[in-house]
């Protein structure tokens, strides 16, 4: 089929780097299921994507996989300025300065002259609810993207009626302390009973207008408007919460998880050529260390692209890593400490000289399915937790914000695959928990149970399994109706 004569579709992704992965990876399995693409980021994700040699041949794209930007209003990154994920900046920009842009992209495309189909429709991060008034306007089907997890989701939907209970905003900082946020929540459907601490962070606030704590109220109480919803996760992982949200939200689709979909591309599809789009430079060399390294003997450790450490908490890691005697290989983004950095002092390094690489940035997915990485320290984002479970990692979990708490209840009290760090972080647990996840009993246990979770995973992103065949229900029942 030739591209002009492919359905066109147009992936608009929220500019940050785990929802541009996730948005990437679909986009790619769409594309070798026939059609033509064309993705979408913000103008000031696009250039700072653009300023590393690793996304430069994935921009490149192909004559039926193209990318695109729109105006955001934010200045362009300046070539010496280490990238930093402002979420309430970019957020408040996109709101502002994308529709109109969006609308005249699609416009354009639309147009005869563009030399591309017209779109048939738009798939969008769910969080990206600004392209509503474009497709409404234009006749567009509107397919949301949903790349947190199904917990997370519908713990962000259920922060409207807290708020009506009265249980948010917090009365006063003391809230904080004074047992408040041991509050149990058991009416959420679907979901396992929770305290409000183990629910979304951006709860905590005592400001009813929180910019981040409205914009995903927002995002999901959109939702119903959208034409479908497809959600990255798979059956049986989120079975009770995807029942739930199948009665109240218009056709969901469990279609993942993404990042082992996009694994069972064919390497002969022209999709396989793609790369990934990154917003930091990849370090290449931690594959070479790790392949120096015995079998399951390595912590991988990384908070994603939007934890901030204070240089306290850095510090707590740092010795709590050492002391532990474990090898490790920590991604230490250049904005991950704020205030002071953290300074580690020699002492450290010699402590954990030739059983430690530091790094800025590293090839995730690959680092997770390598045989020497016997254990992951992380924020509980839902890509780092999607990736880790297919690979069959057990977890040290430490939530910073968004979804990544109830992500992290998940993990350890539902799903069985990790133990979690308390918040005021010390070196003796961190030290503790290691040894126990890479050496201990419970660390035997929930790697077993890790291993399971990923045949399951498995069994649901492979060739004929249920996640493709609901994504060829989608595009029957929703792309080509």
């Amino acid at each position: 089929m030739g591209s002009s004569t492919k359905t066109h579709l147009l992936c608009m992704a929220l500019p940050f780097q785990g929802h541009i992965n996730s948005m990437l990876n679909l986009a790619k399995v769409l594309h070798f299921k026939g059609f033509f693409i064309t993705f979408v980021n913000t103008e000031y994700a696009h250039q700072q994507l653009l300023k590393h040699d690793g996304s430069l041949s994935a921009l490149d794209g192909l004559p039926d996989f193209r990318f695109a930007s729109i105006s955001d209003g934010l200045s362009h990154p300046d070539d010496g300025e280490e990238y930093r994920e402002d979420v309430r900046k970019i957020i408040l920009a996109s709101q502002k300065n994308c529709p109109a842009s969006f609308l005249r992209l699609i416009t354009a495309l639309n147009d005869p002259s563009s030399g591309v189909p017209p779109v048939r429709c738009v798939i969008s991060d769910s969080f990206v609810t600004f392209t509503l008034n474009a497709t409404t306007k234009l006749g567009i089907p509107n397919v949301f993207y949903c790349t947190v997890s199904v917990c997370g989701f519908t713990d962000f939907y259920y922060c409207k009626d807290l708020i009506e209970r009265g249980l948010v905003p917090l009365k006063s900082e003391d809230d904080l302390t004074n047992g408040h946020l041991n509050t149990i929540i058991d009416w959420i459907p679907g979901m396992i009973t929770v305290r409000m601490r183990e629910l979304t962070s951006l709860l905590r606030t005592t400001d009813r207008d929180e910019v981040l704590l409205n914009f995903v109220i927002d995002g999901v109480h959109a939702s119903p408007q959208a034409t479908a919803i497809i959600f990255n996760t798979f059956s049986e992982l989120e079975s009770p919460l995807l029942s739930a949200c199948s009665s109240m939200l218009p056709p969901v689709f469990d279609i993942g998880p993404m990042c082992l979909l996009s694994h069972y591309i064919p390497n002969d599809s022209s999709a396989s050529s793609l790369g990934g789009l990154n917003m930091w430079r990849e370090d290449l060399s931690c594959m070479e260390w790790l392949d120096e390294k015995e079998s399951g003997s390595v912590l991988y450790v990384n908070f994603g692209s939007l934890t901030n450490l204070t240089s306290k908490q850095a510090v707590e890691f740092g010795w709590g890593l050492a002391n532990s005697g474990c090898a490790f290989l920590w991604v230490i983004r250049p904005d991950l400490v704020v205030g002071d950095a953290a300074l580690l002092p020699q002492e450290f390094s010699e402590m954990t000289e030739g059983r430690s690489f530091i790094t800025s940035w590293c090839p995730q997915r690959r680092v997770l399915a390598h045989a020497a990485v016997g254990g992951f320290l992380t924020h509980c984002g839902w890509n780092s937790t999607t990736e880790s479970i297919c690979s069959g990692v057990p977890m040290i979990c430490w939530p910073f914000f968004g979804d990544q708490q109830i992500n992290c209840r998940y993990i350890c009290s539902v799903w069985g695959i990790g133990m979690e760090i308390d918040e005021d972080v010390t070196r003796e647990e961190v030290e503790r928990l290691i040894k126990e996840l890479m050496e201990g009993q419970k660390g035997k246990e929930i790697k077993r149970k890790t291993v399971e979770w990923k045949e399951k995973a498995v069994e649901a992103a492979k060739p004929g399994g249920g996640s493709w065949r609901n994504l060829e229900k989608f595009i029957e029942e929703i792309i080509m109706e």
